[in-house]
Order: C-alpha cells, then structure tokens, then sequence
C-alpha cells in the first residue's frame, strides 16, 4: 500500500483516532504499526478478537486491564546494572496482582469471548517474587522484617533516637527561657534545637544553620553530639543492608525477564484488541466476511467520518464486472464514494470492525492505489492532467488480479476527445490486467462505452431533477447525468446563457 494512498484515503487519521482509545504505551505502539494485512486467516482472526472485546464492552462488564505506567521502564532495565528502588518493586507488584486479576477475568468470560481469552492464559502471576515483594516492601519502603541484620540495625536506631530525644528535652527544659520555641528541628541531618540569636552562646553546643531572618540559630548541644555520631554511623549501616535486601530483589526480578516482557506484550495486545473494540463502538462496526474470489458486496455503508451526514452505501464490484464507471452531477458524492470503498477496504485489511450492514463481503487487495482530487504539484510543475497520468503510469505497472484503484475524474484536465480516447484505452488494459477499478467521470463516451463492454457497468449518483439536489445515493446498473446546466441556472447564471447552451446541445 502506498503512503500517498493511505494519506488520501484519511488512513493515518484513522490510526490516530483508534489510537485515542489505547492507554499503555504498548497498545499505542501496536497501532502505530498497524497496516493492512493480505492473508484471509490473518484478518478474520484480527476480526473476530475485536468482535470479542466489543461484546464484553456491550455487556457492561469493566474489564481489568493491567496499567503499564512504571513496569515498561522496569523491564527495560534488566540486565543494565541498575538496582530496583522501592517504588520500582511496588510497581512490579502492582502490576503481578493486575495480571491475576486479568487472568481471572478472561477466564470467567470464556463463553462470551472465547478468542481472547487464550492470551491471558499465558500470564504470569509469579507468586514468589510477589510473596518476597510484599514481604520485604509496603507502601514504597523497606520493612524492618526485611532482614534480621536491618531490624536489628533499625532498633538500635530507634534507642538511639530515644536516648537523643530525651537529652534534647533536658537542655531544652533547662535554656527554655532563650529558646525561640520548644520544638526539636533537623538540620544536616542532625537533631537541634532553636536558641535566639542574643543568648545562642549560653548553649554548649555546636551552630549547625540560622533561620532566614537571623534571628534564630539552631544549636546541636554538645551532649547529644556523640551519640548523633553514633547514630549516622548506624544510619550508613542502614543504607548498605537496604541496598543488599533491593540488590536481592533485583536479581528475583532479573531472572524473570522474560515472564514479566511476556506479561507486557499479553497486555499490550489486550489493550489494543480493546482499543479496537471501543472505536468499533463509536461507528457501529461490524465484522464483514472476507472473500477470495475477489467480489466485494458492500451495504449500507458510511465514511467514518461522515457517520451522521452520509447516506448508507450500496456497492457492488468484483464479480460480473471489475471495472465500475460513476457518474452523476458534481457534489453528488462520486467522490465520497470512491473514499469510502477505498478507506473501509484498508480498515477491514487491517481487522477493524467496519460502519457496514452484516452481509457485507469484501475481496483482499495486496495494493490500493488512488488518484483523487486534483493533484497539482507546484514543485514539479504538474498540472492537474499530469500529475494524474504520472499516478496512472504507476497504476498500470502495479496493476494486476488482487490491486484496487481508485480513479477520480479520469483524464479530465485535458482536451476531451483525446481524453474519452485516453481513457477507454486505459480502462481496457487495467481491464486486461485484472484489476479491481472505480472511475468517477462526466464523460458520455464511457457511459456508452461501459454499457457495451463486457467487465464494466455503470453507476449513478442519484438527482432529484425537480429541486435539482443531490441525493447522495448510488445505483448500480444506470448511467448519469451532469445536470451541469440546470446547476448553473440554479447558482444564478443569467436566463439567456442558459436558453443558449440549452440550444447548442439540441442543435448538436
């Protein structure tokens, strides 16, 4: 499929909209590299997955989908060196418990969504590492019971700590008149207390800091100096056995590497099956059978982004005839038309649930080619007709039994007898070749042309004659007109121009 194509046909815009409804970064990714796929069974799988996730949505059920927020670093970083901080093993956890309860989930709903429920088969909940996680680690900190060596450490902290506590309160009780106020600070680390700054020299003690304002000046008395020695020493000691009992559970985490990057990708794929399933929703997209014989039977079809304007969409292509020449007034919606095929053809390659009628079929293309709109290009001094002879050039070396193209107003910026030749001659070799071809036109030729051709048909965009308005209905099997004249009345074109082209066709 080429980019330019995909571009055209809102393709990307598509991608970026189904990407809205991803919440990990792995699902997000998955839909990046989301393009159209080419083997039936690859595509109806991919349909009938999301076809799963859109009944559990519809059932009301809230699914548990693990959040990737954390892990996806953490996993990154095995196998570096880096050693795991509390907040990474509580992730960790989090992320183990939310695979469980996904587990359990796609487990209980077996019947309803029996596709995707093999994948959460396959997670891991590692119930050691999480035991050990939980063991070692609450709420972002290291527990006591991690070690004995850190319970240890940490109760004769907590003496120390007490002992220091109730020296400060002496002193404090004795210099309380020249205290700012009665209250224990730290700084650097270290216990003090407040002392106004005319009577901080009454204190024996060390001056660690002063406030902003100067006026108070935190003393670390002398008799808790030697026990806040002892005390930083055991604080070290903390620290060491704290980075033993991470580096331990580093190692647990590591040798889960490939548990905890399966359980990712498990989740990556649900997050995007998902995703799929809930911008199904949003259009009412159904899943359409794939077809091999290369017949496409689209009904009541819409544009994605013409839901609640567009009129539903009857086509037909593929079987008796491969080649289908729309005509009908401008703004008629021949365009639309071509979009439409185009884009829902691209969405059903790729295993999105498509705004169509159930019963609708579509063939598999390895290429979808489109020239729509008028395709100058400043640049390259391309006119309108060159730019577009330059795509058909492309078109007819890619051109074969499984490549769809899209073709908007065939050869008509140049002169139009050389352009209805042209274009009959074109049509019968992408004709010969086998391709899938839609071609929007005004010429009467090809309309005659496509009546007396075996492989072709013809289609209208259908004209109410009398209020001179598009119905933006396409019928099979009939050719149409431009009402190009009755337009011009309409918009304002004086009377007398229009008694005058009126009588040049008649006189023709």
């Amino acid at each position: 499929m080429e980019s330019f194509t995909l571009g055209m046909l809102e393709y990307d815009k598509i991608k970026e909209e189904l990407a809205s409804y991803a919440v990990s970064y792995e699902g997000k990714l998955r839909i990046k590299k989301l393009f159209p796929m080419e083997r039936r069974a690859q595509i109806e799988q991919a349909m009938e997955e999301t076809v799963d996730a859109k009944t559990l949505l519809m059932a009301g059920t809230s699914i548990p989908l693990p959040s990737l927020e954390g892990i996806e670093n953490v996993v990154a970083l095995i196998g570096t060196g880096y050693l795991f901080t509390e907040k990474d093993f509580t992730a960790i956890q989090t992320f183990l418990q939310s695979c469980g309860q996904l587990k359990k989930y796609m487990a209980s709903k077996g019947e309803l969504a029996p596709r995707i429920g093999i994948y959460a088969a396959s997670l891991y909940e590692l119930p050691h590492l999480q035991q050990e996680i939980q063991r070692c680690i609450r709420h972002g900190v290291i527990l006591d019971g991690a070690s004995r060596e850190l319970e240890k450490i940490r109760r004769k902290m907590a003496m120390l700590k007490d002992k220091i506590q109730k020296k400060l309160n002496a002193v404090m009780s004795r210099h309380a008149a020249i205290l700012q106020e009665n209250l224990v600070s730290m700084r650097g680390g270290r216990y003090v207390i407040p002392v106004k700054k005319d009577y901080y020299r009454q204190v024996k003690g060390k001056s660690l800091d002063q406030s902003t304002s100067g006026q108070t000046v935190f003393i670390e008395p002398d008799e808790v100096a030697s026990l806040q020695a002892e005390l930083e020493v055991l604080a070290g000691d903390e620290a060491r056995e704290e980075a033993k009992i991470l580096g331990v559970l580093t190692e647990m985490v590591e040798k889960e590497a490939h548990e905890l990057s399966q359980n990712i990708e498990i989740t990556g794929t649900y997050d995007f099956i998902f995703a799929k399933a809930k911008y199904a929703m949003t259009m009412d997209g159904v899943a359409v059978q794939i077809c091999e014989d290369g017949g496409s039977r689209i009904l009541g079809a819409r544009h994605p982004h013409l839901l609640k304007t567009m009129v539903p969409l009857d086509l037909a292509i593929g079987s008796t005839y491969k080649t289908l020449i729309i005509t009908g007034p401008n703004t008629g919606g021949k365009t639309v038309v071509l979009k439409t095929f185009g884009l829902l053809a691209l969405m059903v390659q790729s295993g999105l649930l498509v705004p169509v009628n159930p019963g609708s079929r579509f063939a598999i293309f390895n290429r979808i080619m489109a020239v729509i709109g008028d395709g100058q290009n400043l640049e390259q001094s391309l006119s309108t007709f060159s730019a577009q002879i330059k795509s058909l050039v492309s078109m007819i070396r890619e051109a074969g039994p499984n490549t769809l193209l899209l073709i908007d107003e065939l050869a008509a910026g140049t002169d139009p007898g050389e352009g209805i030749a042209l274009s009959i001659a074109i049509l019968e070799e992408l004709n010969r070749l086998g391709a899938t071809v839609l071609v929007t036109t005004h010429f009467n030729e090809l309309k005659t042309f496509a009546a007396q051709t075996e492989g072709f048909q013809n289609a209208r965009m259908e004209f109410d004659p009398e209020t001179l308005m598009p119905l933006y209905r396409l019928t099979i099997g009939q050719a149409g007109q431009s009402y190009a004249i009755e337009i011009a009345s309409k918009l304002g074109i004086s009377l007398d121009i229009i008694e005058r082209s009126r009588e040049m066709i008649e006189n023709r």
